[in-house]
């Protein structure tokens, strides 16, 4: 019986995308795998009730730390001085930080997932501040940590590329599909009137705006469909990031106004609905550590084109259409593709339902508990 601690410091509820899902879906999978293992979750004030509230299996425990972890300084002062000694006085066999950067010095064995190297590709995404804490931390901490694990073999590669960890010290674990489907999705509608979408098709992509999702491309491509399409209607739905602006101008000035929406955060049954009234769905990203959009779109049957960027082809393998993430005709090309060839989008319905299959956090757990089984019989 071993004890592992999971650092989620970084988790603050609504604010950090995917990686939110992946700890609150993880631990679940990790404590219903190993029942006899024990799971103390280290946390900060913002994510402790939610997380309490998770209803995870009785072997999981919370443990707050003093400090407000949307105050980025704090949370990072909180990991190297409060979580080492905080994790010690637990009693933890191993300490597992599931979100890119860790304690650089623990008492025991240490694990970090690394989930992406965005900062460092495209740096432009990050407040300056966040910039120089990620390097400064996410490099010397991985060098030190026992094992590292990446989400995709994208991933992997750059770590070892970028921070020079030796590949040997790196598992991949693939997570599995995000969102749980929402029984009660909102009326589609109601979204058509809402978000003025009218009568007419849907292209969906979920996606905060930031440099790295390539949605000013989105929006080229989009304008590029030309005659035939002029019922479509572009939605992106995800928080408005540090592009919005630049987003919103592009729209103007393309002569999309009314034809592509953005609609900042929306809650889990909007996005249902979403995904239910789409005719396809795109994802045009640079950089992704893994992708979810790409698992969910795949999970609820909405035909896909993607782009061929870091790790979204071993996501969607052959279950979407793949364009080059630098060419707007491309993109264009894909999703025109989608929305005249029926036969085309039912064929990647099916192929996309079952690659998704694969995709399990039963399975993400069992690679990360093989990890762990590595760390401590070493």
């Amino acid at each position: 019986m071993a004890h592992i601690g999971l650092n989620v410091l970084y988790l603050v509820p609504g604010a950090v995308g995917g990686s939110e899902i992946y700890a609150r879906r993880l631990v679940h999978a990790l404590a219903a795998a190993a029942p006899r293992d024990r799971f103390t979750v280290f946390c900060g004030r913002e994510a402790a009730p939610s997380l309490r509230a998770e209803g995870w299996p009785g072997n999981v425990r919370v443990h707050t730390l003093p400090v407000d972890c949307a105050n980025k300084p704090a949370r990072i002062v909180a990991e190297i001085a409060l979580l080492p000694a905080a994790a010690a006085r637990a009693g933890v066999d191993l300490l597992h930080s599931l979100g890119t950067t860790c304690p650089p010095f623990t008492r025991g064995p240490s694990v970090v997932t690394i989930l992406d190297l965005i900062y460092e590709a495209y740096p432009e995404t990050f407040p300056k501040a966040s910039l120089l804490g990620l390097r400064a931390l996410v490099g010397p901490s991985a060098r030190r940590a026992d094992r590292v694990i990446t989400i995709s073999k994208a991933v992997k590669d750059d770590v070892v590329a970028r921070l020079h960890v030796p590949a040997d010290r790196i598992d991949v674990g693939y997570l599995g599909f995000g969102m749980r489907s929402v029984p009660d999705a909102t009326p589609a509608a109601e979204l058509r009137e809402r978000l003025g979408l009218g009568d007419g098709r849907v292209v969906l992509c979920v996606s905060a705006a930031l440099v790295h999702k390539n949605l000013l491309l989105l929006l080229e491509g989009f304008a590029a469909l030309g005659a035939g399409f002029e019922d479509c209607r572009l939605v992106i739905a995800g928080h408005a990031g540090r592009e919005r602006e630049r987003l919103e101008a592009r729209i103007a000035e393309l002569g999309l106004t009314g034809r592509a929406v953005l609609t900042g955060w929306i809650s889990d049954e909007d996005l249902e609905g979403l995904y239910g009234l789409a005719t396809c769905a795109v994802y045009p990203s640079l950089y992704e550590g893994f992708g979810l959009p790409v698992l969910e779109a795949m999970v609820r049957g909405v035909p896909l084109a993607s782009s061929d960027a870091t790790s979204l082809p071993e996501v969607a393998g052959d279950a979407a259409l793949l364009f080059d993430a630098h060419d707007g005709d491309a993109l264009a090309d894909a999703v025109r593709r989608l929305l005249t060839d029926a036969e085309l989008a039912d064929d990647l319905v099916a192929r996309g339902r079952a690659r998704a299959a694969h995709f399990t956090w039963e399975r993400a757990a069992g690679d990360v508990l093989a990890v762990y089984d590595r760390v401590l019989g070493a």
